[in-house]
């Protein structure tokens, strides 16, 4: 005897094939949902992102390396006579880009120091040949340079490269501003200018 209640197969037939597709559906997204979402909570967190740093205890010829989006960073007391080696013809002649006229900067540190104040300089410590990191290297005839060690690129210390070397950029510098005398946040511009990191030509 057939039940009068029960709906027709075919019918029962496609409403469990419509439940089964919904079913997978909203499974999908909500197992794709938490990946989606993280990426998109990771784009905003690196683009606004930013490291604070004291230096206050750093003395003349001393440099700290911290991190900041994944790059070092190296921030470096020069010294006065640092400051004038940089200024100096027989160092000039020997650099590809001594005026830094090659997108690797902020339009704000695009000068003969390469940096907000001339005795901090701010540098992404990342050859721009391979990404190797080089090493600092004080004392020499030109006041100290940075060597890597990896192909023999050589960088003076505002990270402009020497000519002839495998790397063909000075060393990127990060957007960065003073919150005091004495502290540096790397990662944001100073009021009233504006520079996109990403449009470097080399990092």
């Amino acid at each position: 005897m057939t039940d009068e209640a029960s709906p027709p197969p075919q019918t029962r037939r496609s409403f469990l094939t419509l439940l089964t597709a919904s079913s997978v559906t909203v499974g999908g997204i909500a197992v794709t949902w938490p990946f989606l979402n993280s990426l998109n909570v990771q784009n905003t967190t690196i683009e606004n992102s930013y490291v604070d740093v004291d230096i206050s205890s750093l003395k003349a010829g001393q440099q700290i390396t911290i991190t900041w989006q994944g790059h070092p960073v190296f921030i470096l007391n020069r010294p006065d006579e640092t400051l004038k080696s940089l200024q100096e013809t027989a160092l000039l002649t020997r650099l590809r880009d001594p005026d830094s006229k090659e997108l690797q900067q902020p339009p704000y540190t695009q000068n003969w120091h390469r940096s907000i104040h001339p005795e901090t300089a701010v540098l992404i410590g990342s050859c721009t040949h391979l990404g190797c990191v080089p090493t600092l290297k004080l004392g020499s005839k030109l006041g100290g340079l940075y060597n890597c060690a990896c192909h023999g690129s050589r960088f003076d210390l505002a990270g402009r490269v020497f000519k002839s070397m495998p790397a063909p950029y000075n060393l990127p510098i990060p957007p960065y501003m003073y919150l005091k005398h004495n502290i540096i946040r790397i990662g944001a511009n100073p009021k009233g200018q504006e520079f996109d990191f990403t449009k470097i030509i080399q990092i």
